[in-house]
C-alpha cells in the first residue's frame, strides 16, 4: 500500500525559504509521476509542481516557476519542494500526491495516492 508522508512545513516571513519532504513507500515509483499540490482556505486544491519519477522530467505552476524547485532522491523514496521567495499568498495547506502514469499530469483527480498535508505559512 502506498504511504506518503510530508514534512518540513511551517512559519516563514515572506521572502524566506522552506524545504518540503514526501517520504514515498510500498512502491516502486519507477512508473509514478510525484506532485505536490496546495489548498488555501476557501479555495480549490491546486497544482504547484510534479516531476516524472523515472526521467526526472519537471514541470510547475506559473505562480511559482523560477522560486520552487521539485527535485527526488531515489536512494532515499523521498520528493522535496524547495521553496524561495515565499510570498504571503504561498499560504496553505501542501500535499504530495503519487499518479501511477507516465503522462505529466496537472489535475487532481488524475493523482492517485495523497499525504495527510503540512501547514506553510507566510507572514507579510
Amino acid at each position: 500500500q502506498v504511504q506518503l508522508v510530508e514534512s518540513g512545513g511551517g512559519l516563514v516571513q515572506a521572502g524566506g525559504s522552506l524545504r518540503l519532504s514526501c517520504a514515498a513507500s510500498g512502491r516502486t515509483f519507477s512508473g509514478f509521476v510525484m506532485g505536490w499540490f496546495r489548498q488555501a482556505p476557501g479555495k480549490d486544491r491546486e497544482f504547484v509542481a510534479g516531476i516524472s519519477w523515472s526521467y526526472r522530467i519537471t514541470y510547475y505552476a506559473d505562480s511559482v516557476k523560477g522560486r520552487f524547485t521539485i527535485s527526488r532522491d531515489n536512494a532515499k523514496n523521498t520528493v522535496y519542494l524547495q521553496m524561495n521567495s515565499l510570498k504571503p499568498e504561498d499560504t496553505a495547506v501542501y500535499y504530495c500526491a503519487a499518479a501511477e502514469t507516465l503522462a505529466l499530469v496537472r489535475s487532481w483527480p488524475e493523482y492517485d495516492y495523497w499525504g495527510q498535508g503540512t501547514q506553510v505559512t507566510v507572514s507579510s
